[in-house]
């Protein structure tokens, strides 16, 4: 099996805390028709360049029955600024429109195969992966991107069509594994893309 979770597998579940200090699980998301789950942190610059455009793709679909959840599984070893300290307060003034969990363990980053930050995983109503990689094809420049792989992703599920790209290549920087430097992804991890 390869590192990253394979389309059309079950979303695994998870019970991690969130900014808010509410713990959350899948069944938090149960009224979600589509759940859009994306491995993410404070300190990347292909995050942080890109976070306004995966707010107003967030919000373009939130009345559509589409819920995001954000999860930083950066140990903050590397980054201090990945600390859930620096979680609850970028939240606290960004406001974005997801809940922000934290994977202190890691358990939930490789149940998911997350290679990169941001990394998104679509689920549909069955919580079955249909869609993995990418929002746009250039979180750096999100502004000169001819294509948003989400959004079109995502606007196909709502309106009940299959996905035609339901894999792309995440860009962004490496998770931040415990006991690695900051560049180290497993020997598999980019199996799924090749």
């Amino acid at each position: 099996m390869p590192f990253t979770l394979p389309l059309k597998a079950k979303a695994p579940d998870f019970s991690l805390k969130g900014t808010d200090g509410k713990i959350y699980t899948l069944l938090s998301f149960a009224d979600a028709s589509v759940l859009v789950i994306f491995f993410t942190c404070n300190h990347c610059p292909y995050v942080l360049a890109s976070d306004e455009t995966t707010r107003k793709t967030a919000l373009k679909y939130k009345d559509k029955g589409v819920a995001f959840v954000a999860i930083n599984s950066n140990t903050p070893d590397l980054y201090e600024e990945d600390s859930f300290k620096h979680m609850v307060e970028k939240m606290n003034q960004n406001k974005f429109p997801w809940v922000y969990l934290v994977d202190e363990t890691q358990d939930i980053a490789r149940a998911y195969g997350a290679l990169r930050t941001p990394h998104f995983y679509v689920f549909d109503a069955k919580r079955h992966l249909v869609y993995c990689g990418r929002a746009v094809e250039d979180p750096m420049h999100p502004e000169q991107s001819s294509r948003n792989d989400l959004d079109e992703a995502l606007k196909e599920i709502v309106n009940g069509k299959p996905v035609h790209i339901p894999l792309t290549n995440p860009i962004g920087c490496s998770v931040k594994w415990k006991g690695h430097d900051a560049h180290w992804m497993p020997e598999d991890a980019c199996d799924i893309y090749r």
